[in-house]
């Protein structure tokens, strides 16, 4: 008894190379085609509970204060020079993107506490909104804080 074994690869049939093609070629498509119109940002649901419009104001010896929009006479917060990475990081990314399509500068951001307990940093003026939990609880508790800052504190 012989056994013999024809060990020919087998061949994948035509038409299934063509559709797997086309799921791969429609999802770039997709994914460009969203990204171009924006189309790629989750909705957002849940109601908000609390929106703060702030402002941000790096000073000379290197702290950032922090302004509620509607009194910008008195910070609420102020933070000190090399300290809170994350929402200097988070500032000076929205500032610059801001700068590169020659925006306006002044205009306040906007923080949200949702809900469904999200905290969301917007820019009315480049339409970015950031999910700030995203980023880990010590770093969303960073903008928090600002959302009940008194002024003055």
């Amino acid at each position: 008894m012989s056994l013999s074994h024809d060990h020919r690869p087998e061949e994948v049939p035509r038409p299934a190379l063509i559709a797997i093609a086309g799921v791969v070629a429609l999802s770039i498509v997709a994914a460009a085609v969203g990204r171009m119109t924006g189309s790629t940002q989750t909705a957002i649901t849940a109601a908000p509970v609390v929106s703060r419009d702030l402002l941000f104001q790096d000073r000379a010896n290197g702290s950032i204060a922090v302004f509620d929009a509607k009194d910008p006479s008195t910070p609420i917060a102020v933070v000190p020079p090399e300290t809170n990475g994350f929402l200097r990081g988070t500032m000076r990314g929205l500032a610059q993107q801001r700068v590169r399509q020659d925006a306006d500068l002044s205009v306040p951001f906007r923080l949200t506490e949702w809900a469904d307990s999200r905290l969301t940093l917007e820019d009315p003026v480049t339409h970015r909104m950031l999910d700030l939990e995203a980023f880990g609880v010590t770093n969303e508790n960073a903008f928090l804080k600002l959302i009940t800052a008194k002024a003055g504190s």
